[in-house]
């Protein structure tokens, strides 16, 4: 708009700048005809005073500073217009003798005049005769400035009319970028999104190109996920040799340094669980977008299994999760957050056990909670900090609900937690809308 507007600007000027020499042109021819019939009518008296026999229509002529004046001299007197009063038209310091100039000159009555002169001969012998035929130069600064007026009106109207254009055709141009944001929103969310190759050709290459660099993505994490699973089984074995080390040394005796080697082995084997746990949960957020889930069928899977169990025999499960409730994650993920919550929750339960549901705004809820000793606030909200190690927060509330928050953050989920209604711990893991990334 800038732009356009900046060449408008430039041909205001510059057509302003035409019509000026325009109608100086026309002016110019205008009175150079007038100087003709003033040639035509021109003759010379014996002492050598020119006469005008021709007589010019202009009804400016006839009136004093009427803004058209004429005057004919000779060293031997002049003849001048009714329209020049008592004023003179000032003579140039020499006067063509071939032709019609033309210039801007002081004139009468404190006016600047367009003014054109000629000198002639009427006898061969006879004195030059100079011609002098002149109009107000306000005039035609007075139609520079209408013109210049009504040229700028145009050109504004014209300037709406162009940005106009030139916002549709960015807007229309750069609509398909609309569809890349989309695609770039998934790849961002999944590793394993791609482009869409449904785009113009202009925007081709560089959908290809983010595709190879998301396939390249997705190889390195892919990479980096089996060499750390590998790692950790690969020190697997160790660890039992170590484990067993220990079972001998504490046989033979020397119950302190097993002690101490169990310690060391506990701590490495909890991290290599870790690395395990969350090895499997990068994997399980490829497919987090991929689609619903209905979180009833996995409580009741989950619970179903629990209850077999030593702390599950002993709990009461309640399950209050709408059928038509959908959690934007695929099932895999909503297994993996809802056993390690109900899981959690069965450990330190006394009697009861609730897992829940409710759908909210435009998107989903899902709440496990128990009636065992729970977190404070304070404690729960320190837990829940960025940085925080939840498996450092508090007894039995550990690497199952870290995992938990990677796989709720990763679907555009946030897990919080504080004291509920049964006594216990509430946890909650909230979608602000289906399929909202993070």
């Amino acid at each position: 708009m800038l732009a356009i507007l900046a060449a408008l600007a430039v041909a205001w000027l510059a057509m302003t700048w035409l019509f000026e020499r325009h109608i100086v042109r026309r002016e110019t021819a205008d009175l150079t005809r007038a100087g003709q019939v003033l040639v035509a009518g021109l003759r010379l008296e014996p002492n050598g005073a020119p006469v005008i026999d021709a007589t010019l229509s202009d009804p400016r002529l006839s009136k004093a500073a009427g803004g058209f004046y004429w005057q004919v001299s000779t060293t031997s007197g002049s003849e001048r217009s009714v329209s020049l009063w008592d004023q003179a038209l000032k003579p140039p310091q020499t006067a063509p003798a071939e032709g019609w100039s033309s210039r801007i000159a002081a004139g009468p009555f404190d006016d600047r005049v367009l003014l054109v002169e000629r000198s002639v001969r009427p006898d061969r012998d006879g004195p030059a005769v100079l011609i002098q035929v002149a109009s107000d130069e306000k005039v035609l600064r007075a139609a520079r400035r209408e013109f210049g007026r009504e040229l700028a009106i145009f050109l504004g109207g014209l300037w709406a009319i162009l940005s106009g254009a030139a916002a549709l055709q960015v807007v229309l141009g750069l609509s398909p970028l609309t569809r890349v944001r989309a695609d770039l929103a998934r790849l961002r969310k999944s590793p394993s999104a791609r482009m869409s190759l449904d785009h113009p050709r202009e925007i081709a290459p560089l959908a290809e190109a983010i595709n190879a660099l998301a396939e390249a993505r997705e190889a390195d994490l892919a990479r980096a996920r089996r060499r750390a699973g590998d790692l950790a089984h690969s020190l697997k074995t160790p660890l039992a040799a170590l484990s067993a080390q220990s079972r001998r040394a504490r046989e033979d005796g020397a119950v302190a340094a097993a002690d101490g080697l169990d310690a060391a082995i506990a701590s490495v084997a909890a991290a290599l669980e870790a690395e395990l746990a969350r090895a499997r949960a990068a994997a399980a957020r490829e497919a987090v977008f991929a689609a619903e889930t209905a979180p009833l069928a996995v409580a009741e899977r989950l619970v179903a299994v629990l209850e077999r169990t030593a702390d599950g025999e002993r709990l009461i499960f309640d399950i209050d999760v709408p059928a038509d409730l959908k959690a934007p994650a695929s099932e895999d993920v909503v297994t993996e957050m809802l056993g390690a919550l109900i899981e959690n929750a069965a450990r330190h339960a006394r009697r009861q056990v609730r897992i829940s549901g409710a759908v909210v705004g435009q998107g989903a809820v899902l709440i496990v909670e128990d009636d065992g000793p729970g977190l404070d606030k304070g404690r729960a909200e320190a837990a829940l900090a960025r940085g925080a190690r939840l498996d450092e927060a508090g007894p039995g509330h550990g690497l199952g609900l870290a995992i938990v928050r990677d796989l709720a953050e990763a679907s555009g989920a946030v897990l919080s937690m504080d004291r509920g209604d049964l006594g216990g711990l509430r946890a909650m893991v909230s979608w602000t809308a289906p399929g909202a990334g993070p």
